[in-house]
């Protein structure tokens, strides 16, 4: 049997996940810090050359780190569960669903990142990993549009997707139930929305300001670096 051989990808990849577990149970009492961070760097073993290579700016780059695992989570989530059955509404609600799950071991860092990226030099960056998470459930949804509407389902779903972690955090209800039907309950409204603006758009007024905003056109690959979700 051959033994395919590690790329430096995989080495980096094996190496962040490391840090990450090193640093994981320390933020639920430092948060995303310089001390948290030199601890697992400690505790980790990792290269230091390699440390200044996955996290050059230091815990932050881990949350972010930490952020995008639970992305990856929720697809490998979504890989085992059967969609088939569901409407399109229940599939957006499983996947956040999914993507909150994916912290359920870890709250503390989820809260202590949450403080991390409401910092005003951190902000940004904060919005665009939750707009990458959107975007990510929209595309794996299969979301085809390309005009003003693109904008908007991400806008919306990052909104609900913010307000629903914020509940969960505050959630101790069992197998947080309260904070599924507080999901539950925000979908429902959007498909209101969304009803609404259907019929809004069928009058001469809607027509006239929709027709506007379809002016808008999904941002091309190119274009793609700069826009909030796809820094990086």
């Amino acid at each position: 049997m051959v033994r395919s051989k590690k790329t430096e990808d995989d080495h980096i990849k094996v190496a962040k996940d490391l840090l990450l577990a090193s640093i994981l149970p320390n933020v639920e009492f430092d948060g995303w810090s310089s001390g948290a961070f030199e601890q697992a760097v400690i505790d980790s073993g990792v290269d230091i050359s390699l440390v200044h290579q996955i996290a050059p700016r230091g815990a932050i780059d881990l949350a972010v780190a930490f952020h995008k695992k639970g992305d990856e989570l929720m697809m490998h989530g979504y890989k085992q569960e059967n969609f088939t059955e569901l409407k399109y509404s229940e599939k957006v609600m499983q996947l956040i669903k999914l993507r909150i799950q994916a912290s359920n071991t870890h709250k503390g860092a989820v809260r202590k990142g949450m403080s991390l990226f409401a910092l005003p030099q951190n902000i940004n960056e904060g919005g665009q990993l939750i707009w990458k998470t959107s975007d990510k459930i929209w595309n794996t949804l299969g979301d085809k549009s390309t005009d003003s509407n693109w904008y908007t389902k991400r806008t919306t779903l990052s909104a609900v997707y913010s307000a629903t972690v914020l509940f969960w955090l505050c959630d101790d209800s069992d197998e947080a139930i309260d904070t599924w039907n507080f999901l539950n309950r925000r979908i429902r409204n959007v498909m209101e929305i969304e009803k609404a603006k259907a019929k809004i758009k069928k009058t001469s007024f809607g027509q006239s300001v929709f027709s506007f905003f379809d002016l808008l056109q999904k941002p091309s690959n190119e274009h793609k670096s700069g826009f909030p979700g796809y820094k990086g």
